[in-house]
Parts: structure tokens; sequence; C-alpha cells
């Protein structure tokens, strides 16, 4: 655009003067229709023209107003960098000063600890120096007094001798203390030695008696044939209620739930919580206790024994509270799964009772089937104690975990889990064991308790 305009510009002049001549030649002529013409276009150039210059005087005064304010910018600039510059050696200045400052700080670090070790060395001086006066002053105090000694009285050569024999008794004595602390040092360092010897054999004791509890397989007993438990063709307890509600995992089953997995039950009496049931066998059975890895610490308090504890789809226990809401709808039969870390895996039933909590949730058992010796008493009272309560046997001192104890048998099945690569001092009366009276111990890799209602009869 600014290119036509400048074009336009230079052809002005040039128009005029033509125009001039035209209008020379035709003055005195007739004004004929197209001499009008050409004064008509004449106008318009001139317009034209005038307009050009116009705009070209307004672009001159733009160019010249711009000029202006580049030229304020380039001032301002120009102002701007020198007082980046006078900035920038400011600030080279500071950065020497504080340098110098650094240097003259670290010589003065240096001088103050020159300075102190030399007060501490001459403190050390001065406190030598006062020892040796004090020492220097006992001495001569006990010149002083031996003088005065001699002075006063002279030694007979038999006080003498005796003197003489006197110090080398002394001597000797010294000589034979110093002997003893050598020989009690030596003495000391070879009871390290047994020691350490000695805690290396119980670990390889340790490992031994591991590997033998391996080596007790449940593959070394005689495998009965699993029979389905009767509790499964005629469950008289746990059945479905009007209320839609289901007393145990028995009852779920029978309304069409049938598939392991935690639901909600309801026993009568009871407020509603969550367990874990097993399908098997046809039916479905409540799980009281489970333990697979260790994961669970099951030394826990009566309160937490007595409400339950861990994860239902992993570790835990029921809690007694409810396995005894559950138990007081009708007769039950008790089993326990064992699997050993070979992957062997024995089952044991009881028919059972249990007491409430005024009789310390006391367990009455008699074995009906099984797989494996038992290894809990039978038709006696068991008193379910841990370390917290009192009335019960003093087991849980000895055997960590609550469990249902008469005699402090060594079979706990809410004992410390152990695994093969335990190190340390093996304790069998505090781990998770299978051990029958008259039998061996068994290590346990997992366990499991379940309950299902049966025709069973109760106790009397």
């Amino acid at each position: 655009m600014m290119k036509i305009i400048a074009v336009l510009l230079l052809l002005a002049p040039l128009a005029l003067p033509a125009a001039a001549d035209k209008d020379f030649f035709s003055v005195g002529s007739a004004a004929s229709p197209e001499t009008k013409s050409r004064f008509a276009m004449l106008d318009d150039v001139r317009i034209l023209a005038n307009g050009l210059l116009q705009l070209g005087h307004g672009l001159k005064d733009f160019v010249h107003k711009t000029k202006g304010q580049i030229n304020d910018i380039f001032q301002k600039l120009y102002i701007f960098d020198r007082s980046f510059y006078e900035l920038s050696l400011q600030t080279s200045e500071i950065k020497e000063e504080e340098e110098q400052l650094r240097q003259t700080t670290a010589r003065l670090q240096i001088n103050n600890e020159e300075i102190k070790n030399l007060s501490q060395e001459m403190n050390l001086k001065i406190e030598d120096l006062i020892q040796n006066k004090i020492q220097l002053q006992e001495q001569v105090w006990g010149l002083e007094d031996k003088v005065t000694k001699l002075a006063i009285f002279q030694p007979s050569v038999q006080e003498t001798k005796e003197i003489s024999s006197l110090k080398a008794f002394v001597e000797q004595q010294d000589n034979d203390i110093k002997q003893l602390l050598r020989i009690v040092e030596d003495q000391h360092e070879q009871l390290d030695r047994q020691h350490n010897q000695i805690m290396e054999l119980e670990d390889k004791l340790n490992h031994i008696e591991l590997l033998e509890l391996l080596e007790n397989s449940f593959l070394e007993e005689q495998q009965e044939a699993e029979p389905i438990p009767s509790a499964v063709h005629r469950p008289t307890a746990g059945t479905h209620r009007a209320d839609g509600s289901a007393a145990d995992c028995t009852a779920l089953y029978h309304t069409g739930v049938q598939t392991s997995g935690v639901y909600t039950i309801q026993p009568n009496g009871s407020e509603a919580f969550n367990v874990y049931c097993e399908t098997k066998f046809g039916t479905s059975w409540t799980v009281i206790q489970k333990r697979v890895d260790g994961s669970l610490d099951f030394n826990q308090t009566w309160d937490a024994y007595t409400n339950g504890f861990g994860d239902l789809n992993e570790e835990f226990w029921l809690g007694l509270k409810k396995i005894y809401s559950i138990t007081q709808q009708g007769n039950y039969l008790l089993r326990i799964e064992l699997q050993d870390w070979r992957g062997n895996r024995r089952h044991i039933e009881y028919s059972f009772s249990l007491g409430g909590p005024s009789t310390n949730f006391t367990l009455q058992l008699a074995r009906t089937s099984g797989s494996i010796p038992n290894a809990l008493p039978e038709h006696a009272r068991l008193r379910f104690s841990i370390g917290d309560t009192a009335g019960g046997p003093s087991c849980p001192q000895s055997h960590p975990g609550g469990w249902w104890h008469s005699e402090c048998e060594e079979t706990n099945l809410n004992g410390n889990y152990v695994t093969p690569r335990s190190r340390g001092r093996l304790d069998r009366g505090k781990g998770l064991y299978w051990k029958p009276k008259k039998g061996r111990y068994y290590l346990l890799k997992s366990t499991k308790i379940m309950i299902h209602p049966t025709d069973l009869k109760s106790f009397d």
C-alpha cells in the first residue's frame, strides 16, 4: 500500500503540466462536449493529487513522530544499560567485599582455634604444675615426718629386717594379684568364646529339631477314609427363620447361598455379624479360626479373644461370644483341619459343648472321627485362658495365645507361628504344633476350625 501511494505522489506533478498544455491549446476554441469532459477529468486529478499530498504530509508527520518515539526508547534503553552496568559493578564490589570478609572470618576462626588450643595446653600445664606442687608438698611433709621420727627414735637392725621382709611380702602379694587378674581375664575370654560356641550349637540344634519336626510328616500316620460327616445329612439346628435372617452358614446354604465367602448371619437372641462360610460335603460350615501364613499375631488380650480379631478373608479368630451365640441354637460338630510343611493334610472331628462367659467359655470334647491321633483331652472341662485372666490354669505364661487348657497341654492352635527358617531357641510349648499325649510333635503350616449343626446328643 505504501508503494502505491509513493508512485501516485510521483505521477501527480507530471500529470499537472500535461493537463495545462492541453488547456492552453484549447483556449479560444469552441467549448465542445469533449472539451468539457477533459476539464472534468483534470478536476478529478487535482482533487486526487491534493488528497495524496495531504496523505503524504500525514505520513511524514507520522514518521517524524515514530522516529521521536524510537529515539525516546533508545534513550531509555541507554539509561537502563548504564544502570544495569553500574549495578553489576556494585554487585562485583559487594562480592569482592564478601569474599574478603569470608577470608577474614576464616583467619579469625583459625586464630581462635589456635588460641583455644593454646589456652587448653596452658590449662593442662597449670594443672600438671599444681599436681606436681601437691605431690612435692606431700613428699616434703613425708620427709619431715620421717626426719622427725628418726630424730626421736632410731630403729634397730631387727626392725629394719622385719620392715624389709614385710615390703618383700607386699610386693609378692601384688605380683600374685596381678597374675590372678591376668588369669581371670583369660578365663573371661574363654567364657566368651564358649558362649559364642553354645549360641552356634543352639542354632544348629534348633535347625536340627525343626528338620526333625518336618520329618514328622502326616504321611507316617495311617490315613482314614474321610466319610461325609453325619451333620451333613440330618441338620436339626440353625434353620432359616421366617424374618429372613440366617442363624448360621448351614441355614444360609439352604437359602441358596452355596459358595464360600463372607456373609452376615444372626443367631437367635444375638445381633447380626459377619462370618466366613466354607462350602464342602454338600453343605456350608461356619469357620471360627483360620491360620495360613503367620501374618496375624495371635498373642492377643482377653477382650480380643472374646470379641474376635483379624480379617475374615485371611487369618482370624471369630470371637468366643459369637461362637457361643451360634452353638446355643442346638448341637454342633467341631472340625479341625491341619496341614504340615510338606503339604499333607489331616482332620479330626469332635462333638462338643461350649459354656458361656460365666464359665470362661468352658469346652467339652468327644472325638467322633479323624485321620490323626487326638491331641486334646476328651470328656474334660477345658477352660479358655489367656495371660490377662485369672481363675484358669497358668499356661499362658508359657503358652502364648488364648486356648482351652486343663493341664497345660502342648497343643495350642493359637500359639506362635513357627517356620522352618526360624532362628534362636526353639520352645515347642509356645509354637503352632499338634502333639498327641503319646506321640510326636507335628509342626503345622496352616489350621482351620469349623462348626456345623448335627444330630449328635449333647453332653449330659
